[in-house]
């Protein structure tokens, strides 16, 4: 199956928001994960809450999930959009170096990004992403969080500060 430019009936475009609005819908996510999440300890049940939560409130959230790292490369895991890569190496993508460099990736236009090497297309619609290493309590990486937006720019730092935030939080 490959990719297409035509967005699935259950998938809706990005919507923007200026710096107000989106710090406010930050702050209501925020204030309902750690609602959700008082006393979890189940990394998966973090992940899908997270996921869900955070696309309900902040509309130019397209694409959000989790890649997991293991044996050496990063794994899907808990998502929810359009169909995710599978399998991604460190050497490859704004996932890989996020997961790399443990530092978080901002980027605004994706399709700028030499393909296949520094960006790997899983979904056309996908034109801006935030990649944000998830580091345990020992600073080990389990997770790199990947977020795409239908619109180019759609990331900056307000959304790097609320997801390290959010993630050192639930994960460390």
């Amino acid at each position: 199956m490959s990719a297409s430019a035509e967005m699935p009936y259950f998938i809706k475009p990005s919507q923007p928001l200026n710096q107000k609005e989106k710090v406010e819908a930050y702050e209501q996510a925020v204030q309902a994960i750690d609602a959700n999440l008082m006393g979890e300890t189940d990394l998966t049940l973090k992940m899908v809450t997270i996921n869900c939560l955070l696309k309900t409130y902040l509309p130019y959230y397209y694409w959000v999930g989790f890649y997991l790292v293991k044996n050496g490369k990063l794994m899907v895991g808990p998502y929810q959009g359009t169909l995710g890569c599978l399998h991604i190496d460190f050497s490859k993508g704004v996932c890989g170096k996020a997961a790399s460099t443990k530092e978080t990736q901002i980027v605004a236009e994706v399709h700028a990004l030499a393909q296949g090497t520094d960006h790997i297309a899983c979904d056309p619609n996908s034109q801006s992403e935030i990649v944000v290493p998830v580091l345990d309590a020992e600073g080990e990486l389990l997770a790199v969080f990947d977020v795409d937006s239908t619109l180019p720019a759609s990331f900056d730092e307000v959304d790097q500060q609320y997801l390290e935030n959010l993630l050192r939080k639930h994960f460390a």
